[in-house]
């Protein structure tokens, strides 16, 4: 076993460094110090030393969960040394709580710290070998994973859509790491909770898998290979369902959104694969099998009048239409309380991006409108840019006010409408879903609205459609020149 040449067979799969900035790719160990991270840092000082155009770090996360977690962290410190390569201890907080799994957490959080040393194409490298991999796979049968989790773990893998993830020990087995280190003298430390059974990977580990290895000598290798199987089906599904989610999704204001009429074309077996693909790409936790039904039967099969509303871990599903709509957990709590109105002065409007209470930036471009020569005025033309409809500004009397809630009753005539009509009719005619209506930023004069901004421009505050030429915000307000009027124009963000 070569382990100089183990990574470098993983980094040859590998796509150069898309950024020309990034002198050297970063190669960042995950070192514990126990007998197969030791290995590849052994590997990895003999990589580096032939291996100039790369830099080396070894990371060690210092949980605080054993009572020898800090000699561990001096003897990953010290071996660095030895090594000549930098170690970097990093000190996390393991949340403990009822009903939480501490093995969990603690991988959540390692992984957070090791991640906060990458930059964009650097490599995380982790010891994981056949026999982790056997156990990742009993696991995700317990767990009643499909081929996704019987996939398991891959030797190369892109990490975030922006790290890489190498595994140059994956085809070796624990025997086999541990004879390299006895080979070579490697010191490496051993971690008591090791040996805990009340953890599932070391009730595999310890009780499991060596009655399986008695009967079956190979079952890690098989296994292995049953996971390398799932992967290459599972790359194909993959590639399948990227080629019909464009077909089932639209973006929708800043959301994008399952097309229900047309997922529901699909087979029962690919609208759970479409669904699955949707949530991976918008970064939501899969939903179990039950899940998949159940959000399945209310977008598709629930009345078109029933209000539907599921909740998961992450996600928050709801259904307007002929629209699914997924939204952040954390982002439906903070749009729970009603928002409350503001009041801001010409100069506030006009000196960039203002903050507004939900959240989002308001940037009013100041727009001088310049009539065509030899023309009164211009007509109104409705397919114009959004950019170049322009509300007037207010006079030095109006009281300027952005609110979120109007009657529903209220009277409006947007700019592309020859008639008017009631607020809410217009939210039904946009097919806004009704949690986003309180959220619309409604400016106001004097309490009159002017405009709903994203949507339309009061007509009756419109400003002419001319030829339009960007402005200072410091230009003067009140300029007399007939020949020139100055608007707003807005863009959230």
């Amino acid at each position: 076993m070569n382990i100089n040449a183990l990574i470098q067979d993983c980094l040859a799969q590998l796509p150069s460094v898309s950024s020309p900035q990034q002198a050297k790719r970063k190669l960042v160990l995950a070192y514990s110090g126990g007998v197969d991270s030791e290995v590849l840092a052994y590997g990895l000082a003999q990589f580096s030393n032939s291996h100039s155009g790369f830099e080396c770090l070894l990371v060690h996360v210092h949980h605080g969960l054993s009572a020898n977690a800090d000699s561990w962290a001096s003897h990953c410190r010290t071996q660095g040394t030895n090594y000549a390569l930098e170690c970097k201890i990093k000190q996390v907080s393991v949340k403990r709580a009822p009903r939480l799994s501490i093995e969990a957490e603690a991988r959540q959080v390692r992984y957070r710290a090791l991640l906060e040393e990458l930059n964009e194409d650097d490599v995380l490298i982790t010891a994981h070998h056949q026999d982790d991999q056997l156990e990742t796979v009993l696991l995700a049968l317990k767990r009643g994973l499909g081929p996704k989790g019987l996939a398991a773990m891959g030797k190369v893998q892109r990490l975030q859509q922006k790290y890489w993830l190498i595994r140059p020990l994956l085809d070796y087995s624990k025997e086999q790491v541990e004879a390299y280190a006895a080979k070579h003298n490697i010191i490496h430390i051993e971690d008591e909770s090791n040996f805990d059974d009340k953890y599932d990977r070391n009730f595999l580990r310890l009780a499991i898998i060596p009655k399986l290895k008695q009967r079956w000598s190979a079952i890690a290798t098989t296994a292995s290979r049953s996971a390398e199987l799932c992967a290459l089906q599972q790359s194909v599904l993959d590639e399948e369902i990227a080629a019909n989610l464009p077909l089932v999704k639209q973006q929708s204001a800043n959301d994008w959104v399952l097309k229900l009429d047309v997922l529901a074309q699909y087979s029962a077996a690919w609208q759970s694969l479409l669904l699955r693909g949707f949530m991976d790409e918008h970064g939501f936790a899969p939903p179990s099998k039950v899940q998949c039904e159940q959000i399945l039967a209310q977008l598709l099969r629930a009345k078109d009048d029933a209000k539907v509303e599921i909740r998961l871990a992450d996600v928050v599903i709801r259904r307007f239409k002929q629209a699914g709509y997924f939204i952040a957990l954390s982002s439906v709590k903070n749009s729970a309380e009603p928002l409350a109105p503001i009041e801001i002065s010409i100069e506030q409007l006009t000196s960039g991006k203002l903050q507004l209470p939900s959240g989002e930036s308001l940037t009013a471009s100041l727009l001088e409108l310049t009539r065509r020569q030899g023309e009164e005025h211009s007509s109104f033309e409705p397919q114009m840019d959004s950019d170049r409809v322009l509300c007037r500004l207010p006079l030095a009397s109006e009281k300027i006010t952005i609110v979120y809630a109007l009657p529903g009753s209220t009277r409006c005539q947007p700019h592309y409408r020859s008639k008017g009509r009631e607020l809410k009719k217009l939210w039904q005619e946009l097919q806004l879903p009704p949690w986003k209506r309180g959220r619309v930023p409604l400016l106001c004069y004097n309490g009159e609205l002017v405009a709903a901004i994203g949507y339309w421009v009061e007509k009756r505050f419109l400003l002419d459609v001319g030829f339009t030429k960007q402005t200072s915000a410091q230009a003067d307000l009140h300029t007399e020149n007939s020949d020139t009027s100055l608007g707003l124009s807005f863009q959230l963000s």
